[in-house]
């Protein structure tokens, strides 16, 4: 019959009631793992901003340039459309409007972008949904942290939504400027009948 082998004296092992203690941690931390998906919780009550800021997502569909579903559940829909704060991209196809010029330049690079990838979402504090429900969010790239609305604009993809106040409005001016004097993306060959009916507005009204 063979011995039970000993240890040597120089490896001691903890009480077996601290050896469970430990297990329960162990499972406890992974367990906390499964539910911190990508390592940030998202919670699932309360308004838009303790539900979305800061959090990361990852981008289940590129609508167009400027709009994309992200996947976490928006009650009755089981992802959440975000339009991105202070830019405009043009129409493409299926919209409403019709296809615009550059849109699907803008749409294309939108998918090459962001289908797929994780994203931050960043909202800000005095408003966080747009006209039709849609979240109204400053997008970055994961683990780039390049903002998305910010690429659109020095690509020339998008112009600066000169509509509605926000945090950034200022520094997208400043990006569409500079994009439109290098000749970035549409800026290149814009006209101003090429432009969306209420930048043309807003623009006689600016001249």
């Amino acid at each position: 019959m063979l011995q039970e082998r000993k240890l040597p004296a120089s490896i001691r092992l903890a009480p077996w009631w601290w050896r469970r203690r430990v297990a329960l941690v162990v499972a406890a931390l992974m367990l906390g793992l499964v539910v911190y998906e990508r390592g940030i919780a998202k919670p699932t009550g309360g308004d838009d901003y303790s539900r979305y800021h800061d959090q990361v997502f990852a981008v289940v569909n590129v609508v167009d340039g400027d709009t994309i579903d992200i996947d976490f559940p928006d009650d009755p829909h089981l992802t959440t459309r975000i339009r991105l704060w202070g830019v405009d991209t043009p129409e493409v196809v299926g919209s409403p409007s019709g296809a615009k010029y550059f849109g699907d330049r803008a749409s294309l690079f939108g998918k090459k972008k962001l289908q797929g990838r994780d994203v931050r979402i960043v909202l800000s504090p005095t408003k966080t949904r747009g006209k039709y429900g849609r979240l109204l969010a400053y997008v970055y790239l994961v683990p780039e942290g390049q903002m998305y609305n910010e690429m659109l604009l020095e690509g020339g993809y998008a112009y600066a939504d000169w509509r509605f106040a926000h945090p950034f409005r200022r520094q997208f001016e400043q990006l569409e400027k500079n994009a439109k004097r290098r000749g970035e993306g549409l800026w290149a060959d814009l006209t101003t009948e090429q432009m969306p009916a209420w930048r043309q507005r807003m623009a006689k009204d600016r001249s």
